[in-house]
């Protein structure tokens, strides 16, 4: 990695900060400066303090030769955007008259008066290349001082975006040096320590590549990233993954970047099969999630969410003394929710979940976080788990979820 492909990004704004607002431009500015062939070595968000954004213009150019910061270029107090580095790269700034004439010209073509505040947006630090904002009346700018690029973006998304690509994107070609790759290997249904004991051993064979993982209630990511020029990054990507989906085998699910609700319904549909679910601790969230995907009509029916045990006998017809003998948590009562549900919709496979997702409600039998999955398919094959979850009632339901995709995933594939 060269001095001069090292890239730093600024999300300025106090509202991020806060527990209200996540800085999102910054993930799509990482992806776009990654493939122009740039590390970016630093990100940070700062509130709206000259001081603030000053000093961390400063640690930024320290470790980067490119900045791009987004936000702080509205028209009110509180965006001091180009007023701070102006006073960091010790260049004065001036009032632009035809960019305010122009402004004026937009805003009566709306049929409103300007406010006086919008002038503060041709404030043009002395040097700066102006970049022009097709969507909104904040520029943006691309300022050199003393060696280090500055490219100052708007921070509404989609302003942000139509600059970069209008008015950087075309001449970063020149600046980076080769490009990143980057694949995702999701793993649901295994905790992160048993995902990191299987692929452990390929770490030294592969210690010239970042290689990270991340968990999640019920599922693992491995991330993946080669770098170098185009052919070779992705040569050498491409024999990363093979190595590990090898160690992995069928524990990776989905391809081209597809999450785990995606793939059910991709092999449903693959199969033409239908699916039906009755779900109790999880109350719909796996429903939520298939019906996220786009198309998933097609192959999804339905789900029975029966949380009380009432509509586990008059909906499902899972019987009086399964409930009474084994309890509403049981491998009993899960295996009848699925043919229930199989039966109530006419679904090709069912599954079911019921459980404790807590904080109360558990014993020293069923502890908080027993749960119990079903699947039940037309021609009677049948499939039953018992997990036991750590952690808040949260964790507890995402995780059921995640599994009882898993569920249905494995058995499509091996069953279906």
């Amino acid at each position: 990695m060269t001095a001069g492909s090292r890239a730093a990004i600024i999300a300025i704004g106090s509202e991020m900060l806060g527990p209200l607002r996540r800085d999102t431009n910054s993930l799509w500015l990482t992806g776009r400066l990654e493939e122009a062939g740039f590390a970016i070595v630093r990100k940070s968000v700062v509130g709206d303090d000259l001081d603030e954004i000053a000093r961390e213009l400063s640690c930024a150019s320290s470790a980067a030769r490119w900045i791009f910061t987004t936000g702080g270029l509205g028209p009110t107090a509180d965006d001091l955007t180009v007023a701070a580095v102006a006073r960091w790269a010790r260049r004065p700034v001036h009032r632009d008259e035809g960019f305010v004439a122009a402004m004026r010209q937009r805003w009566e073509r709306r049929g409103v008066p300007m406010p006086v505040v919008n002038e503060k947006q041709a404030d043009f630090i002395e040097g700066a290349r102006v970049l022009a904002n097709p969507r909104g009346t904040a520029p943006g700018f691309w300022l050199e001082n003393a060696g280090v690029q500055i490219l100052i973006l708007p921070g509404v998304p989609s302003e942000m975006r139509e600059i970069f690509e209008q008015a950087i994107e075309p001449e970063l070609g020149r600046a980076g040096t080769g490009t990143t790759r980057r694949r995702v290997l999701r793993i649901a249904g295994m905790a992160e320590s048993a995902v990191e004991e299987l692929v452990a051993p390929l770490y030294e064979k592969w210690n010239a590549d970042p290689v990270t993982i991340l968990a999640s209630p019920g599922e693992v990511e491995l991330h993946l990233c080669a770098r170098g020029e185009p052919v070779e990054a992705e040569a050498r990507l491409a024999a990363m993954e093979m190595d590990f989906r090898q160690v992995l085998g069928h524990r990776v699910h989905g391809r081209d970047g597809e999450d785990l609700a995606a793939t059910v319904g991709r092999l449903l549909k693959e199969k033409r099969k239908t699916l039906a679910l009755a779900e109790s601790c999880t109350g719909g969230l796996v429903s939520a999630l298939l019906t996220d995907v786009p198309g998933a009509s097609a192959y999804f029916l339905g789900t029975v969410v029966s949380y009380a045990d009432s509509a586990k006998e008059t909906i499902l017809d899972v019987d009086r003394d399964t409930l009474r003998l084994h309890g509403a948590v049981s491998e009993e009562a899960a295996r009848e929710m699925a043919r229930g549900a199989r039966r109530r919709f006419g679904s090709d496979l069912a599954a079911a979940i019921t459980g404790i997702a807590g904080p109360d409600g558990g014993s020293e039998e069923k502890p908080v976080g027993t749960v119990f999955f079903a699947l039940t398919d037309r021609e009677g094959r049948e499939e039953t788990k018992k997990r036991l979850y750590v952690g808040d009632r949260t964790t507890v339901r995402r995780a059921s979820s995640m599994f009882s995709l898993e569920m249905i995933r494995r058995f499509m594939t091996v069953v279906a």
